[in-house]
């Protein structure tokens, strides 16, 4: 059976999806990008084909070796696409953003579609019925938002997420915990109210490292999906691999 691998640089994590055929098998957490890294990821799983998606700087080794032992393809707005963006400069979409509206399109045909990432950032991502990335927003994701306070106050600690935050914090810690929990989960919640009065039969999907932390509290009915960026980028490179 013919391997793939989907590789996702982020700012705050490096990881590696393995397709068999168009099957999505297993996601790996990557250490590094450093040769020897990459090399046991080849000799263990032999693709035949693989597609890289970066935020990051720095990517020249692993983008040559990917080339030597596989049909290697980076993302990038030159990319074959399946959606257009009449609106944006198309070479300053992030490689992330490209793939998960891809998997949009893919997924979701013909629809409107609001996706949602929480990861370093949150990512607001709209595609129209015509298949049209119309652009979204982007504001402070969660670990972001905990920084801040921390490193901009003399006396806010730093804290880290939790899965029962109360509405009303009742010391420090619970106070900053629901400012940023909760304040992300409404943020969310009234932004798909706002695209639901505008867009008819509106899908909105969402996905990244936080949703562990903020899915539990968003009222809004959404479709979560970790995977999707993996699903975005092995459908971006059937229609790039020569």
């Amino acid at each position: 059976m013919q391997n793939t691998l989907c590789f996702d640089l982020g700012n705050s994590r490096l990881k590696c999806a393995v397709f068999q055929q168009e099957n999505l098998q297993e996601v790996i957490v990557l250490e590094d990008i450093s040769i020897n890294t990459i090399h046991t990821v080849l000799q263990t799983y032999q693709p035949s084909h693989s597609i890289l998606s970066s935020v990051i700087k720095d990517t020249e080794e692993l983008e040559a070796t990917l080339t030597q032992n596989t049909n290697f393809h980076k993302l990038n707005y030159e990319s074959k696409l399946p959606f257009n963006s009449p609106v944006a400069k198309p070479q300053t979409i992030g490689a992330d953003r490209l793939a998960i509206c891809a998997a949009a399109v893919d997924l979701y045909p013909h629809q409107h579609v609001l996706v949602i990432v929480l990861g370093t950032c949150i990512t607001f991502n709209y595609i129209n019925t015509q298949h049209q990335f119309l652009g979204g927003a982007i504001s402070p994701g969660m670990n972001m938002r905990f920084k801040a306070m921390n490193q901009h106050t003399a006396l806010l600690p730093m804290v880290s997420p939790e899965k029962i935050v109360p509405l009303i914090g009742f010391d420090t810690k619970t106070n900053l915990l629901s400012g940023v929990q909760l304040g992300i989960s409404k943020e969310i919640d009234g932004t798909i109210a706002e695209y639901k009065e505008r867009f008819e039969n509106l899908k909105v999907l969402l996905t990244g490292g936080d949703c562990t932390w903020i899915l539990p509290f968003i009222k809004q009915t959404v479709i979560h999906d970790d995977n999707l960026l993996f699903k975005g980028l092995y459908s971006i490179g059937k229609n790039n691999w020569q």
